[in-house]
């Protein structure tokens, strides 16, 4: 592994590394300050929260993500694109809820934005744009509500928090400055302003003020549903309860620390610490985290369900077949964070104890080695279903499956431990949510083979820590004797605790071990004797001509579990750019092109496909790239053509004249090409000179004997002489033809690669071929007006000005006189802030390198 590859690795580590540290320290702190305080009296404190005010709370929270929605809506009117509101309100209110639950890598929902909105019509520019202007309006709503709070009322810190009040209004003071100086730049930047290879327009002043207007009501209703709950004990100033709020909320996001779990918590309790006594401010948050945070990601999972499921109805009863292709890519995502909160649900359950009167109740019904037994299997569901959180989001289908079944487990033992009707409730949403989209899942790849990421293996950790955390905290008025490891009763909950405790960490440990046990994942290679074993007979197989290109010996390989399939690709800076869509049959393209992008990510890469066709654009939205559309191939049916009719006269014309003057067309066979190989050798290198070029490669054939000898070549010949050729690919089944290098002597006849092409057509035809295809016409198709997306404007001024390296136009119109059917191609990659530098990428393999672009 390259240096630059750990140092990459190292850098993405320690986001979550810190993420975990700080939860430790958060934890430690809150223990200790609630070291006088037992479970009951949290309890008890709960109860004392009247229905009226979670009602309140309820309500004033639905008021709050009604409110998030006007970001996006804002944002859309910022970039000029109408949607309805309520596809509007989808996008915020899921993405929101991802984004609170997630924590600040997502806190814009930008990924989910850019699967709804991509689906809506919005282009990458546009979404870009969208989550820029969403994430700018919640900072600069925070930044001025915290800088006039933190500067005009410090908070008043107890004892125990040692921090100078002047450096708290320091602060304030900075915040303010950083939202003046964004007034400065609208009142005052006429230009856009340019963010890498970006341009962000200024917002008009009134859409300003709406920014921070409704970013401002947005953190005051959070802050209220958490008011509305702590006011039910004693209520304090609303401006005093805002300092702490913001104060701690800063801190929790900027500890990266998902959804601020424990560090906000223990900010709170420390700062109210002078108010409220411990248990009274830990009661309030955990309601206010089930009220805020908890309840609105279910209810997010399963309305995008029901949504996805809706709209696969519609799909079927419009298109038919087309079900199930153009679904949404966010859902796995949100089932996949649904499956990791039911875990952590199942954990907490089993490290705090039961409620007494419903042990009592099952007492009479149950024996007491199925209650432990239930408690203990309960526990390892929950730690199943975390690390299985991961397979879902990866839609693996055995993920599904066994989700579906630990999550039927988990419901049982949930009622068996101590009729929790509550846990059972959320688990079985989740499996409603889950049931209707069982076509999502359909990768077969191992639960094993796929990276855990840091940020997911810190939310494990900190999901168990939490876990461990709230039984010590539970039973820590329990004296810890070796005996107590082997005591069953009903009410032994603590021992309990004990042994779903190393259940849960011995189930982490021997998964962690099977990961490092696993086989090492195959990677691409070539080989410099010839092609990897496999490689010909599933090209002859291919019933698309381009899968010839394998034969260039310039790529490498990465094949199926079963060797039925392979994606060719080479290396390009930091691209891995495959060529094409894959080879093979179809069933096994979704989990190549899964362990294509595993791969690259894995050695610090990205991974690209260039040529894609339209009809399988599903399989690349599926792993989350960003589509460029970079031209169209003409392709011509060979059943339909023919040279009779007015609209075949210039064709017929040249047809018969060049016929007149003496030319005659041939198929040389694998014999016949290596006696001309000689010949074939003397028009290429004139060819190049003449037009004063150098081969190209990976995407097109270059003059390699070896290569040539293995096609059909299609010759001109004039009084007996070779003067023009074209080499033939061939697909399996008769379905298409498609013509790779083509080349004339300077000296040929005037349209004589026009008589080339006839005869190659008239012969396809002959031969029982559906297809002739001419290749692809780079940039047709791409518009580049005023409303057009930023790759589109790009592409029409190469289009007009980039006719010296590369006839665009030419090329288009040259095609189209054979009336040929043009099919959009496609490169797929991840977008943002990386395209400039995958597209050079792209361009240098395809050209052979930086000194292949600046010359024809």
């Amino acid at each position: 592994m390259s240096v630059r590859s750990l140092i990459d690795k190292g850098k993405r580590a320690v986001g979550p590394v810190i993420s975990v540290l700080l939860f430790t320290v958060a934890a430690w702190v809150l223990y200790h300050e609630l070291k006088g305080v037992r479970l009951h009296q949290i309890l008890q404190a709960i109860n004392g929260i009247t229905g009226a005010r979670v009602l309140g709370a309820v309500g004033v929270t639905a008021l709050s993500y009604g409110i998030m929605s006007c970001y996006d809506v804002l944002a859309l009117r910022y970039v000029h694109h109408a949607l309805p509101y309520r596809k509007i309100g989808l996008a915020s209110f899921v993405g929101y809820t991802l984004s609170n639950n997630v924590g600040l890598s997502m806190i814009a929902g930008a990924s989910v934005r850019y699967r709804l909105y991509s689906a809506w019509g919005l282009s990458t520019e546009e979404i870009t744009k969208v989550v820029v202007f969403c994430s700018l309006s919640l900072w600069l709503g925070f930044f001025f509500l915290g800088g006039t709070v933190f500067t005009a009322f410090p908070p008043v810190f107890p004892t125990s928090v040692h921090v100078p009040l002047g450096s708290v209004r320091v602060l304030g003071a900075v915040m303010l400055a950083v939202v003046l100086g964004y007034f400065l730049v609208i009142r005052l930047r006429k230009t856009p302003v340019t963010i890498k290879e970006w341009e962000f327009e200024p917002p008009s002043l009134p859409l300003t003020v709406f920014q921070i207007a409704v970013a401002l009501l947005d953190w005051l209703l959070a802050a209220a549903v958490l008011y509305l709950l702590l006011s039910a004990f004693e209520p304090i100033p609303f401006s005093r309860f805002m300092e702490f709020y913001l104060m701690a909320q800063l801190l929790g996001l900027a500890s990266q620390v998902p959804g601020g779990l424990g560090v906000f918590e223990t900010v709170m309790v420390l700062l109210l610490s002078s108010f409220h006594p411990a248990q009274q401010v830990f009661a309030a948050l955990l309601v206010y985290r089930l009220i805020y945070y908890w309840m609105p990601l279910i209810v997010a999972v399963v309305l995008l369900g029901g949504h996805e499921y809706a709209e696969h109805q519609a799909l079927f009863r419009r298109f038919g077949i087309l079900l199930g292709k153009w679904v949404s890519p966010i859902l796995p995502m949100a089932l996949g964070i649904a499956v990791t909160l039911g875990g952590m649900i199942l954990l907490f359950s089993g490290a705090t104890p039961a409620i007494e009167y419903r042990m009592q109740l099952l007492k009479p019904v149950l024996p007491l080695s199925l209650i432990e037994l239930s408690h203990f299997i309960g526990s390892l569901v929950g730690m199943g279903l975390i690390l299985l959180g991961r397979g879902i989001q990866r839609r693996l289908d055995a993920a599904w499956v066994l989700t579906l079944l630990l999550l039927a487990v988990g419901i049982v033992a949930s009622l068996m431990k101590g009729l929790d009707f509550e846990e059972a409730s959320i688990l079985a949403l989740i499996v409603l949510a889950m049931l209707p989209v069982r076509g999502q899942f359909y990768r077969k790849a191992s639960l094993f083979s796929e990276r855990l990421s840091g940020g997911w293996i810190a939310a494990i950790l900190v999901a168990v820590g939490a876990s461990v955390w709230l039984g010590l905290f539970s039973y820590r008025h329990v004296a810890y004797r070796h005996d107590l490891w082997w005591r069953f009763s009903f009410n032994g909950d603590a021992p309990r605790f004990l042994r779903a405790s190393v259940g849960v960490t011995v189930t982490a440990l021997l998964f962690a071990v099977a990961r490092l046990l696993r086989a090492a994942p195959p990677r691409g290679f070539r080989t410099a004797e010839g092609l990897p074993e496999g490689i010909e007979e599933i090209v002859l197989h291919s019933p698309y001509a381009a899968a010839n290109l394998a034969f260039l010996q310039d790529k490498r390989f990465l094949f199926d579990e079963g060797k039925t399939a392979f994606i060719m690709y080479g290396v390009f800076g930091r691209s891995w750019v495959a060529m094409g869509d894959p080879v093979g049959p179809e069933t096994a393209w979704p989990e190549l092109i899964w362990e294509f992008k595993r791969l690259a990510n894995r050695f610090g890469a990205k991974a690209v496909f260039y040529e894609v066709a339209h009809r399988n654009l599903h399989y690349y939205l599926d792993v989350g790239l960003t589509l460029l559309k970079l031209g169209e191939e003409a392709r011509v049916p060979l059943t339909e053509f023919s040279l009779e009719g007015s609209r075949r006269k210039a064709l017929r014309y040249i047809h018969r004249k060049l016929e007149q003057q003496g030319c005659g067309f041939q198929i040389l066979t694998e014999k016949d090409v290596l006696s001309e190989m000689a010949v074939l050798q003397e028009i290429s290198d004139a060819w190049l000179l003449e037009k004063n070029t150098r081969e190209k490669r990976f995407s097109l054939g270059n003059f390699n004997p070896s290569f040539i000898r293995r096609f059909p070549v299609a010759v001109v010949r004039h009084e007996e002489r070779i003067v023009a050729f074209a080499t033939i690919w061939k697909s399996a089944e008769k379905r298409e033809l498609t013509v790779d290098l083509m080349r004339y002597r300077p000296e040929a006849l005037p349209g004589i690669m026009d008589y080339l092409f006839i005869e190659m057509m008239l012969w396809g035809r002959e031969q029982g071929y559906r297809w002739f295809s001419l290749g692809m016409a780079p940039l047709a198709g791409v518009e580049s007006r005023s409303n057009a997306p930023l790759w589109h404007k790009i592409g029409g001024l190469v289009t007009i000005f980039g006719d010296h390296f590369y006839n665009f136009r030419g090329l288009r119109q040259y095609k189209h006189k054979f009336a040929p059917v043009w099919r959009p191609k496609y490169l797929a990659c991840p977008g943002g802030f990386a395209l400039p530098r995958i597209l050079t990428d792209v361009v240098s393999l395809t050209s052979g390198g930086i000194k292949g672009v600046l010359m024809k």
